[in-house]
């Protein structure tokens, strides 16, 4: 696979952030990495040697940007309320910074966002919050419930980065053109967590697919077989 990195500095978060690219044309997905997990993790746990056929062929172009959550939900050293702030100066340097620079690069106006495990909730997250410039959310054992990350605080802005709090009354012409898979296993311990979250978007009508595979752990190799279905539904 073709693959380039990107580096720049982010002036929302005030430091450099590295992105991996795979492709040279085709849709743009944003991959996420897992808790904490760094730009090429999805490499490095041959994520990305799944879909190889789609990136060669060019059917799709995989950016896999760095995370910041050990200073954002995983770092207890700060206040809860500093955490969901760092994470909101992260969501903003995706939508400003890497899906202008994605949609760029492929002449496509929205994108796909994906990721394994807490790689879901960013990219359930950001997709529902930004649906303007979101079409397609492919989870893999993902969790959506963030509320344990920040010991009991709550205000609004764990409120709109809470996908199980804020879905169920938000509103935009966008999600009627939307599509979410939730993919999860019979051994998988974020199964409940897709149930509650496939309920919710059937009560909005907004079109997904609950994949619950039999005997599929948490772990990257049900991802690595999910991920490749996941891309073929890309029209």
């Amino acid at each position: 696979m073709y693959e380039h990195h990107h580096r720049w500095y982010s002036p929302r978060l005030g430091r450099d952030i590295d992105v991996l690219a795979f492709g040279t044309r085709g849709y743009p997905v944003i991959l996420f990495p897992t808790s904490m997990g760094r730009y090429y993790e999805n490499k490095d746990f041959k994520l990305l040697d799944s879909v190889a056929w789609f990136v060669d062929n060019g059917l799709v172009k995989i950016y896999c940007p760095d995370s910041i959550d050990e200073v954002s939900w995983y770092n207890k050293n700060i206040h809860p309320a500093d955490r969901v702030r760092n994470h909101i100066w992260y969501d903003q340097m995706i939508r400003h910074e890497l899906v202008p620079l994605a949609q760029r690069e492929t002449g496509v106006g929205r994108v796909a966002t994906a990721g394994c495990s807490f790689g879901g909730y960013h990219a359930t997250n950001f997709g529902f919050r930004y649906p303007e410039v979101t079409k397609y959310v492919f989870n893999m054992g993902a969790a959506f419930d963030i509320r344990d990350q920040v010991d009991g605080h709550y205000n609004d802005d764990v409120y709109f980065n809470n996908p199980l709090d804020f879905l169920p009354d938000a509103h935009n012409p966008h999600f009627q053109d939307m599509f979410v898979v939730l993919g999860t296993g019979t051994h998988d311990m974020c199964w409940d967590a897709n149930e509650k979250l496939a309920g919710i978007l059937r009560q909005k009508g907004i079109q997904h697919w609950l994949d619950v595979r039999h005997e599929a752990p948490h772990d990257w190799p049900a991802w690595r077989e999910m991920f490749p279905h996941y891309l073929s539904l890309i029209k």
